[in-house]
């Protein structure tokens, strides 16, 4: 860890709750980006630590990782801008480390990137997949080589060997394409690819189409985001969605009581005051979409099995099987 590295530790310090050093490269506090726990608020879960010349952030409540830099950015831009400065005056910046070139006023012209594709519901195989799955083809796209056209947006993908046709599923927020993300037709390994044309975009399927002053849905994936009202999809890992300005958000995650990931996940949002859909032993299908299929009354379905707080903790207790 260097000098410059040291000093806006010392500088952010103040900002971060139960700040404290556990060793000369090693730092705790409570994530100020996902939280920590809202009920416990002993939590310390956030962690700054070495990593060769560099430093790292890295939150065990969400997962979250990012370089310090990056950090922050995010907590504190103004601190960011000398930050990188100081570390370009004092030579840390280059191959060897994670931190950007000082940036100059000069800003290249945005153009507004756009999907130059046929509507999936002018493809057959991609029409009969998705009406296959109760879904409306025309809110999607159709690739024939997905990974190729998502390099004429943005340079993404170096090796395009195993490049195939997909459904494409657009991102947008405040009516920008900020990314893609490809569902596999064929039976593949790789379900979902991702492709964010701004790193600091919300990697969220519906934002544009949500009310904020209502619960909002938030599903895993977004062809399941579709069969319910007022609903998002997370394309990606857990993420703080009250940075887009939800303040009531419902959690909803596949109906697999003996996955261990999805397990912790929601045990996680318990823990953090939230509301989760917790379904009955009744219900045998994974997912959303599938319980459409099976006929159920979804939407019904996920609204008399929204719980919060002791009775969320109670059902999830029966639910879950590990």
């Amino acid at each position: 860890m260097n000098h410059v590295d040291s000093k806006f530790i010392g500088i952010l310090s103040p900002r971060l709750e139960k700040f404290k050093r556990v060793k000369s490269d090693l730092y705790n506090f409570r994530c100020p980006i996902c939280g920590d726990s809202k009920k416990n608020k002993s939590k310390t879960r956030g962690y700054l630590y070495s990593v060769k010349a560099d430093v790292n952030f890295k939150c065990h409540n969400y997962g979250t990782s990012m370089t310090f830099s990056n950090f922050l950015k995010q907590i504190d831009p103004a601190a960011h801008k000398q930050y990188v400065f100081e570390r370009f005056k004092d030579g840390s910046t280059g191959r060897a480390t994670v931190v950007e070139d000082p940036k100059f006023d000069f800003q290249v012209p945005k153009f507004k990137k756009k999907i130059n594709l046929p509507s999936a519901t002018d493809v057959p195989i991609a029409k009969e997949y998705l009406i296959k799955r109760g879904l409306d083809p025309n809110l999607f796209h159709y690739a024939e080589k997905f990974k190729e056209f998502v390099n004429t947006l943005k340079p993404t993908f170096d090796d395009l060997t195993f490049d195939e046709e997909r459904i494409v599923i657009p991102l947008y927020y405040e009516k920008e394409l900020i990314g893609l993300q490809g569902r596999s037709i064929n039976p593949n390994p790789v379900k979902y690819i991702t492709a964010m044309f701004d790193d600091d975009a919300p990697k969220i399927y519906g934002l544009d189409n949500i009310r904020r002053d209502a619960p909002v849905y938030v599903t895993e994936g977004p062809f399941d985001s579709t069969f319910i009202r007022n609903a998002i999809a997370m394309c990606g890992a857990d993420a703080d969605v009250s940075r887009w300005g939800i303040s009531n958000p419902v959690f909803i995650y596949d109906n697999e009581p003996r996955n261990r990931e999805i397990v912790r996940r929601i045990a996680a949002k318990i823990e953090d005051g939230n509301s989760v859909v917790i379904y009955p032993n009744t219900i045998v299908e994974k997912d959303i979409n599938d319980m459409m299929l099976a006929g159920h009354d979804v939407q019904k379905l996920i609204e008399s099995n929204t719980y919060s707080g002791l009775e969320a903790k109670l059902k999830f207790t029966t639910w879950k099987k590990i």
